[in-house]
């Protein structure tokens, strides 16, 4: 069975959750942004967890959000695995590139990661933030070229952010102040022209039911029959 959920921004503690315990390796669970493993490859701290989560039973596949250290992701080669173009992180550890789409347990899963850090302005370049954290030109046409390929039609789309409509609704719903960037925009397009059964995404740290088709995920682990 596939389970989703969203960020983990690198805490360990997360997977202690009694709901993974049951997983076996048949299961995939899918990180909708932000995993924060691997952040600083010469941190003993953060090569252990990884040691850890290659431990599980289950296999952790992740996109990236905007919170990434662009320069680690970028020394993997792309690994073809499930339909889609990833990067092997370990046997066990996926992370799923920009604009692919994969087929786990006979469902296929439209993947795009990357987001806008709000707090841009007070990070440092190549060190706690990355331009590469939006998606290019290219990264935009992949992903179109490959929903082409699958006649626009997938049964879950997996996002770090969110379509611009479901920005809209939080705005509306609790009053706070919600930036749009031209990757809502995309995303908000591409939820018109794309036939699919739901959207998860991750950026906005909530668990909250958008629509009957759309839901913001954080903390909650949700399975996809």
């Amino acid at each position: 069975m596939v389970y989703i959920t969203g960020d983990t921004h690198g805490d360990l503690s997360f997977f202690k959750n009694p709901k993974l315990k049951k997983l076996t390796d048949d299961d995939i669970l899918i990180v909708c942004g932000d995993f924060g493993f691997l952040w600083n490859k010469d941190d003993p701290k953060e090569k252990k967890a990884i040691a850890q989560l290659q431990k599980k039973k289950y296999t952790i596949c992740f996109v990236d959000g905007s919170h990434e250290n662009y320069d680690i992701l970028s020394q993997y080669s792309p690994y073809r695995w499930k339909g889609g173009n990833t990067h092997k992180i370990a046997p066990n550890i996926f992370h799923l590139l920009r604009g692919e789409i994969f087929t786990f347990n006979g469902k296929t899963f439209f993947c795009m990661g990357g987001g806008e850090s709000e707090d841009k302005d007070m990070r440092e370049e190549g060190v706690s933030w990355w331009k590469e954290e939006m998606p290019s030109a290219e990264e935009l046409r992949n992903g179109a070229r490959n929903l082409k390929d699958y006649d626009f039609t997938v049964d879950y789309v997996i996002t770090y952010e969110a379509p611009a409509l479901a920005k809209d609704f939080i705005k509306l719903h609790s009053n706070q102040d919600v930036h749009l960037t031209p990757l809502n925009t995309y995303l908000q397009e591409l939820m018109k022209s794309v036939d699919y059964m739901h959207w998860y995404f991750g950026s906005l740290h909530l668990d909250l039911p958008i629509s009957k088709k759309t839901t913001a995920v954080f903390n909650e682990i949700i399975p996809i029959k």
